[in-house]
């Protein structure tokens, strides 16, 4: 596995040490975080310095979250509550949807380890279904074909690489089945619509397409679900009373991070647009050089922190890491292994045999993808790419 030298520690990235100490500094990393520069940043520092006001819902968090709605809804805002991170988020949700403890919470198995971590930190049970081949998504109807079978308190399907899921059919879901559905879109700002039963959770980790260095935040159109987060995330206190009725944990966001996310939203449709026009010239660039390679199908007007691709049933993934990093070009397998066959997780229920994902799993390649990248970059991955496959 390769490590974006970037970021140390990153959400959602697993690092091999030993491995990074040994490789040169590639020249086409396979991330580059996207921040506001310190003068971006300037307005809203000023701005804490005269409030005196440093976390606890403070001005710049109220004004974010403001901001985070509308990019979250559509005709409707949701409710929006800002957290530390987004697996936070997660695990602070589904204690405030009040599941019975040990409660069964259906999960893809291809997914990051976060979706599984907050299911468990929650005191519920991670249960791994499987995906479709062509979005790499756990979908409505995988869902009903798992509770046949298995009781499930709650789905978790996951916006993968993100690829947006359809609220409408979770809500039909939901609606039919009474089973809430609390969808994971840690990479999928700009592109998750949020329904109506079906809340989200999004990441501002530094990698992510809209950053904050660190934060994520809870969008519903249940504004109850919402409220129950906020409390749950200053310790689980009654802003009237004082009294805590369920524990909760410390997980707000604070005014200097929401002064980072605030400068990042200012830049947020140019940096759009601009990933959106990166990822067209990837398309079409790859059609040329590698033809073999399939890409998740996923709304091209999206808009992507990854760029992961399939490779061919002929190509090694590990010989063709090893060609790129000899390239000076970055990359990663993604989601490998898949979530359950960590020692974490092992205890895990399974749905089903998972053959989509167990095919998908360790075939799958991130290429370098960042808003610093040029189209001659590109060229020379699909290039490089095209070399080793077809070798």
């Amino acid at each position: 596995m390769r490590w974006c030298k970037h970021v140390r520690g990153c959400d959602g990235e697993q690092a091999d040490h030993e491995e990074t100490r040994n490789v040169n500094p590639e020249e086409i990393p396979l991330l580059v975080p996207d921040l506001p520069r310190a003068e971006k940043l300037l307005p809203y520092l000023h701005r804490i310095d005269r409030s005196r006001w440093y976390t606890n819902f403070g001005p710049l968090v109220g004004e974010l979250e403001d901001k985070l709605s509308r990019l979250a809804g559509n005709e409707r805002l949701p409710a929006c509550a800002t957290v530390a991170n987004c697996s936070l988020g997660l695990e602070l949700a589904l204690a405030a949807m009040g599941l019975p403890r040990g409660g069964r919470v259906l999960i893809p198995a291809l997914t990051f380890v976060a979706t599984a971590g907050s299911v468990l930190r929650a005191g519920l049970t991670p249960v791994v279904g499987d995906v479709r081949e062509d979005t790499w998504l756990l979908t409505p109807d995988i869902a009903r074909a798992a509770l046949r079978s298995l009781q499930i308190a709650c789905v978790i399907p996951v916006a993968t690489f993100g690829c947006p899921q359809d609220v409408d059919a979770w809500d039909s879901f939901s609606s039919q089945t009474s089973v809430p559905v609390l969808v994971d879109a840690a990479g999928a700002i700009g592109n998750q619509r949020v329904g109506v039963l079906t809340s989200c959770v999004f990441s501002l980790h530094a990698t992510k397409t809209l950053g904050a260095g660190e934060g994520g935040f809870i969008a519903s159109h249940d504004p109850e679900l919402v409220e129950r987060v906020r409390r749950l995330s200053n310790f689980g206190i009654d802003p009237v009373t004082g009294i805590v009725g369920t524990a909760g944990t410390n997980a707000k966001m604070s005014e200097y991070h929401a002064a980072v996310a605030l400068a990042a939203l200012d830049a947020w449709p140019e940096q759009a647009e601009l990933r959106r026009r990166l990822a067209r010239h990837y398309c079409n660039t790859l059609s040329d050089y590698c033809p073999e390679v399939r890409m998740q199908v996923r709304p091209t007007a999206g808009v992507y922190s990854i760029f992961p691709v399939v490779l061919p049933e002929h190509a090694e993934p590990a010989f063709v890491a090893q060609h790129l990093a000899r390239k000076r070009i970055g990359s990663r397998r993604w989601y490998f292994p898949l979530v359950h066959e960590h020692p974490a997780f092992r205890e895990s229920i399974r749905a089903d045999a998972l053959p989509t994902s167990s095919r998908l799993s360790g075939r799958i390649i991130g290429l370098p993808f960042h808003s610093s990248l040029t189209e001659s970059q590109i060229q020379d991955v699909c290039r490089a790419l095209g070399e080793v496959i077809g070798s």
